[in-house]
């Protein structure tokens, strides 16, 4: 059964919400100081940061969307399933280990990496290779996703490692990786079998 329950389909849409939501309320409350082009998200989320509260609990929210959507998520395969909850559970982690306000944190770091690295392979990982998938899960359009986002994530991490456009890199991709989730629900939602009559 393809059936998406109507809460993960409200975790799914509600997830890229917060993220922009969060990022955009929490960089007004920084100021002009803040150059969101540049700047990483985790910059307002760090120790003594004016929007810091705010980003954190959109980040914790956004990562409790991801695992009721993995949980409701039933037309996808196991793996991906438990890579979008692991990211999500990432998500969290990430928000409560902030970077302290003097500069980088590598409790911070790698729990970023190993969330981007799972909301970027969840796709692939979620496809159904059985042939009947709604075609958010189809296999050639999930290793298109994949491929993408790995592409969105090289691109983020040159930009960190040279002055650039890191604010803007990281944008795109935690956008995809956010908003594919409920383009997959919504695939689900318009395969799934009608009652009989």
């Amino acid at each position: 059964m393809r059936f998406v329950p109507w809460w993960a389909v409200l975790s799914s849409g509600c997830a890229p919400l917060l993220l922009v939501g969060g990022w955009t309320v929490a960089a007004m409350l920084q100021g002009p100081s803040y150059d969101p082009a540049t700047e990483t998200i985790s910059v307002m989320a760090a120790d003594g940061a004016a929007g810091r509260s705010v980003l954190t609990g959109a980040l914790v929210a956004l990562g409790v969307c991801h695992l009721i959507t993995a949980w409701g998520l039933r037309a996808a395969a196991p793996a991906g399933r438990v890579a979008l909850g692991c990211g999500g559970v990432a998500v969290i982690g990430m928000a409560l280990s902030p970077v302290p306000s003097s500069g980088g944190s590598v409790v911070h770091g790698w729990v970023a990496g190993i969330g981007f690295a799972l909301l970027t392979l969840w796709p692939v990982l979620a496809a159904d290779r059985g042939g009947a998938a709604p075609w958010g899960l189809q296999p050639a359009l999930s290793i298109a996703v994949c491929v993408l986002m790995g592409v969105g994530a090289v691109w983020f991490l040159v930009e960190l490692h040279r002055p650039g456009a890191a604010g803007v890199a990281e944008r795109v991709l935690t956008t995809a990786q956010t908003a594919w989730p409920f383009v997959v629900v919504a695939s689900c939602q318009r395969s799934r079998p009608r009652a009989a009559a």
